[in-house]
C-alpha cells in the first residue's frame, strides 16, 4: 500500500498536553509524513518531528496506533504508523514555514480534518497514565 506515513504524538511528561502542527490543509495534526524509501516508519517519525518542531525525542517502544486513511483526495488509501514520545513543553518549538506547531491541552479541541485523532490521542494518553499506576 503506497504511500506509507508516519506520525509522532508528542504528549508532555504530566499528559495534559499534545503537540500538534497547524497543516494548511489539515488543520491541527501530528506532525509526520511520507516514508520516504529506504526508510524506516520509526525513522520517519523522528525525522519528521525534527523537521516539523525542532524536537528531538526518544520514541516510545511500539507504536501506539495504526490507521488507514486517505490524506489526501487525490492518493488512495495510506497506512500510518503513530508512534509516541514524551517531551517537556519547556523545550523551544521551531516550527517550518507557514506550519507552526502549539501546545494543546488534551481538555480542548482542535480543528483537523481528522477529528477521531482527539479521541486515539486522549486513549492511548489514559494508557499511559494507567501504566504510571495514576
Amino acid at each position: 500500500m503506497e504511500p506509507f506515513a508516519a506520525e509522532t504524538w508528542v504528549v508532555d511528561p504530566a499528559l495534559g498536553h499534545v503537540l500538534l502542527v497547524e497543516h494548511r490543509v489539515r488543520g491541527w495534526v501530528p506532525p509526520g509524513g511520507t516514508v520516504e524509501p529506504g526508510e524506516t516508519p520509526r525513522a520517519t517519525a523522528v525525522r519528521e518531528l525534527r523537521e516539523e518542531t525542532g524536537l528531538r525525542g526518544e520514541l516510545m517502544t511500539a507504536p501506539a496506533a495504526v490507521a488507514v486513511r486517505s490524506f489526501r483526495a487525490d492518493w488512495s488509501a495510506t497506512l500510518s504508523l503513530s508512534y509516541a514520545a514524551l517531551i517537556g513543553r519547556d523545550v523551544p518549538l521551531i516550527g517550518e514555514d507557514g506550519q507552526p506547531p502549539r501546545w494543546f491541552s488534551l481538555e480542548e479541541t482542535w480543528e483537523s480534518v481528522f477529528p477521531e485523532d482527539r479521541d486515539r490521542i486522549r486513549a492511548h494518553v489514559r494508557r499511559l497514565a494507567a501504566g504510571r499506576g495514576s
